[in-house]
Order: structure tokens, then C-alpha cells, then sequence
């Protein structure tokens, strides 16, 4: 039984570190793409029109939703939520 909770908080650590590094992979091919993309845009109009920011938006708005995801920060019906609402189901018998 000890053997089964420990191989299951491993197996959910590992996913854990996955899910992580995959978000940490997504921020770095998001920086490079804003750098390239700006020095594109550097190079065709020395940032007359900055429309590189664009990219700016498009990368952060994308890291902020997967921050989001990972960490936990939904506020309205994260995980803390749906804990709550199964122990009032089970308190209450309502099915």
C-alpha cells in the first residue's frame, strides 16, 4: 500500500516536471520569436511602425494564459473549487 502512494506521487511528480518544462520551452521559443521578429522589424523600418509588438502581445497573452493553467491562478473555478464542491456533494449527500 506505502509502495502504491509513493510509485503514484512519483508518477504525478514526473508529469509535474513535464508540464513545466514544457511551459519553460514555450517561454523560450517565445523570446526568440520576439527577437527575431523585432530585429525584422528593425531592419525593415528601424521601428517607424512597431508592429512588432504585436508579437509582444500574442507571445505574452499566450504565456500568461499557460501561467495560468499550471500554477493554479483560476481563481473563479480552480482546483480549490472543485475540492469544495466535492466535500459539500459528499457532506450533503447530493448527487
Amino acid at each position: 500500500m506505502e509502495f502504491d502512494i509513493q510509485e503514484t506521487k512519483l508518477l504525478k511528480a514526473k508529469k509535474r516536471v513535464r508540464t513545466l518544462k514544457k511551459f519553460y520551452g514555450s517561454i523560450t521559443r517565445g523570446s526568440i520569436a520576439i527577437i527575431l521578429v523585432a530585429a525584422i522589424n528593425y531592419y525593415l523600418d528601424q521601428w517607424e511602425h512597431p508592429w512588432f509588438l504585436w508579437v509582444v502581445f500574442g507571445v505574452g497573452l499566450s504565456v500568461t494564459i499557460k501561467a495560468i493553467r499550471i500554477f493554479g491562478f483560476n481563481f473563479i473555478l480552480g482546483k480549490d473549487w472543485e475540492e469544495r464542491k466535492i466535500r459539500e456533494y459528499m457532506d450533503n449527500g447530493k448527487f
